[in-house]
């Protein structure tokens, strides 16, 4: 029996503008030299308001879209060691959100560890998601943060701060080949 939130129903979405987004406040964390750049988060809102409806809805479709990929590696690393990615990644993570409380506001930490565990369990997240209705503004910000978490897990797991970019960039090349 099929679930409705079969990642092969999901839309992608804009996989290269998440993944751009997702880069570049990596590289700001990585930067221990880097501030908050007021000036960046304006050119990030404009951008966003550019887009439009069908392009921020296809933004956030490939924000999820990496989540899902970001945990199926995950989730692939645990099994080769016999650990569950939902015991061992999502607590990790929610805790590190619970930390954050100017980016995860607690009412959001629900939705977003859902996220990480309907990807965990090789679901679609943007479907998930679908089922309680459209995305909030309070919870854009979260779940970009989701991702960079996930990309940041990865990327301390591997020893390799441009790995979980360099992951997806791999799959979109090789995807464009066939």
């Amino acid at each position: 029996m099929s679930s409705p939130c079969d990642p092969s129903e999901a839309p992608v979405g804009d996989v290269g503008g998440a993944l751009l987004m997702i880069d570049s406040r990596l590289q700001a964390i990585y930067d221990e030299k880097a501030e908050v750049d007021p000036e960046y988060q304006r050119l990030l809102d404009q951008f966003a308001a550019s887009l439009g409806p069908s392009g921020l809805d296809a933004l956030l479709d490939g924000t999820c879209t990496l989540i899902y990929l970001y945990m199926k590696w995950l989730r692939l690393a645990c099994e080769a060691h016999d650990q569950d990615v939902i015991e061992t990644v999502v607590p990790t993570l929610v805790g590190t959100m619970r930390k954050m409380p100017q980016t995860f506001r607690p009412e959001v930490i629900p939705i977003m560890a859902g996220l990480l565990i309907s990807s965990g369990l090789g679901l679609s997240p943007s479907l998930w998601r679908a089922q309680y209705g459209r995305w909030t503004d309070a919870e854009m910000n979260p779940l970009e943060g989701t991702a960079v978490l996930l990309a940041e897990h990865i990327n301390r797991m591997s020893n390799d701060r441009d790995f979980a970019t360099r992951m997806v960039t791999d799959a979109l090349s090789g995807a464009d080949k066939e």
